[in-house]
């Protein structure tokens, strides 16, 4: 595989073009305007900060959404209204970040999904393995048709995905963050695939924020930002310093006041990290985290944020050494780590942060019951009462202490899930994306809830993708890539400019 591939000639035809497409949704233009254009045999790398509008494109292109004005051609022909059967019919084959397999059939099963081959009424499953074998053998895979899904690596799952959409014999495949969820040595079997693909003239669309990757695979790429094509640019060439200008623009969130604070860096850490480990995604970091210091993670999807935290929660098993108070943690569990006053807010706030159909009081003391019960029952009076405490504390919005949490907003859920390591007494709070799906006040006013913490002496690791919001809340930041640190900054040198290129850097 070249590391620098050539691009698709001039001359070469269009697979897919998209003129002066326009998407709005209430409040906000997704996409203005857009003109864009793919060849067959191109690989087209599709990169934007989040809200960018590279999924409203997508979105388009596969027929899921129609757009408001404009016009979309697959192979020469309007996709129209048609949908996704009529995006389909035209050759357009695609692959979202989220799995869609069923773990429990077969291979060549999931391949079929929907479209069984069928002889004298019945599945002919002969048909359908010997046709999974000659779609796995062209994307170069070895991957037995009869076996169960879900006992297959990840990689090799994702590579299911794309050789279900191929059967088709798509003249158009779009990848969105096909690799996001695997470790660089599982996605190389994906790099591979996209490389046979687009030899055999399908023109493919790569969604991804791993630049070492990009250029490994793509022959262009486009930048998208607030909605906009910004350029269209060729791989080769394109320095990192060029695109994260291309996707930050002018100015942007760099005209906010950032937090400007002394690091911490003199006495004992509350949290000490060294050589930690969680195969395959996290191969080795080390930081320390002192008392009253917010520290960020930045990193892009699939960087390992999410499995750190949850290694220094206890809830994933881990190598190396972890120190809370200048004390050695032998064996992290999830109880442990909780009576050294460790608290992690999950990144799915709904799946596992909150129990939707409890009052706003009893999600918040839930983690421990100590300061609301007396001989061993739990008083209701006590419950509320304490909840109320924190609801004035956090500036929550809820009609009563006991308001089941599913009727507040997202901001208020976040200050609820962060209240319960408050009731708990922690000193270390593992914030992992605790803005996500936030609108701007209710962001705010959680930058204020952490910095009050940090205030107060509690030690805080702030983790998000959207690099932007560091800037304004961190005394220190780390960029994670690829599952080690590339980048530590301080004072001055927390910009978006800095962090987006230690994450992004090939």
């Amino acid at each position: 595989m070249s590391d620098t591939p050539a691009a698709a000639a001039p001359d070469t035809e269009v697979v897919a073009r998209v003129r002066g497409a326009t998407k709005s949704y209430p409040g906000v233009t997704a996409l203005a305007h857009a003109d864009f254009e793919i060849r067959a045999g191109e690989v087209r790398a599709l990169l934007g900060r989040n809200g960018a509008g590279k999924s409203t494109l997508i979105r388009l292109l596969s027929g899921v959404e129609t757009p408001d004005e404009g016009e979309i051609e697959i192979d020469g022909r309007p996709l129209g209204d048609g949908g996704i059967r009529r995006a389909g019919e035209l050759g357009v084959g695609t692959v979202y970040q989220e799995l869609s397999l069923v773990p429990e059939l077969s291979a060549a099963e999931n391949l079929y999904l929907g479209s069984w081959p069928k002889g004298n009424g019945r599945i002919d499953y002969a048909a359908m393995r010997t046709g999974a074998e000659e779609v796995f053998a062209e994307l170069g895979v070895d991957i037995a048709p009869g076996t169960r899904v879900g006992a297959l690596p990840l990689a090799q799952q994702q590579l299911v995905e794309i050789a279900r959409a191929l059967r088709a014999r798509p003249r158009l495949l779009i990848l969105d963050e096909p690799t996001s969820a695997l470790a660089a040595a599982e996605a190389e079997a994906v790099l591979e695939a996209v490389t046979r693909v687009a030899a055999r003239g399908v023109g493919v669309i790569y969604v991804s924020h791993r630049l070492d990757e990009i250029r490994r695979v793509a022959d262009t790429v486009t930048v998208m930002r607030d909605g906009a094509i910004v350029e269209t640019v060729p791989v080769r060439g394109a320095t990192t310093a060029r695109i994260v200008s291309l996707m930050l623009g002018e100015g942007g969130v760099e005209a906010q006041a950032p937090v400007r604070r002394p690091t911490p860096t003199s006495g004992t850490p509350l949290l000490s990290v060294r050589d930690l480990a969680v195969p395959p995604k996290i191969e080795s970091v080390s930081f320390d985290l002192h008392p009253g210091e917010v520290l960020g993670l930045g990193g892009l999807m699939g960087s390992g944020r999410t499995e750190l935290l949850r290694a220094l929660a206890g809830f994933t098993p881990a190598h190396g050494a972890l120190e809370v108070d200048g004390s050695p943690v032998a064996r992290p569990t999830p109880r442990t780590m909780r009576r050294l006053g460790v608290g992690i807010t999950p990144e799915d706030r709904k799946g596992e942060g909150v129990i939707p159909l409890l009052g706003v009081s009893e999600n918040m003391v839930m983690t421990w019951f100590g300061g609301a019960s007396r001989a061993g029952t739990v008083l209701p009076s006590r419950v509320s009462s304490l909840g109320r405490d924190l609801i004035d504390r956090l500036s929550i919005k809820a009609a009563a202490p006991d308001t089941p949490i599913v009727n507040l907003s997202g901001g208020n859920q976040q200050k609820a899930v962060i209240g319960r390591w408050l009731h708990a007494g922690s000193r270390i709070l593992l914030l992992d994306e605790p803005t996500r799906g936030v609108d701007v006040e209710a962001k705010a006013q959680i930058y204020g809830i952490v910095r009050a913490l940090a205030e107060q002496g509690a030690a805080v690791l702030f983790v998000s993708s959207e690099l932007e919001e560091l800037p304004l809340v961190c005394d220190r930041v780390l960029a994670l890539r690829g599952g080690r640190l590339e980048g530590e900054f301080t004072g001055d040198d927390i910009t978006l400019d800095n962090i987006m290129a230690a994450a992004m850097a090939a």
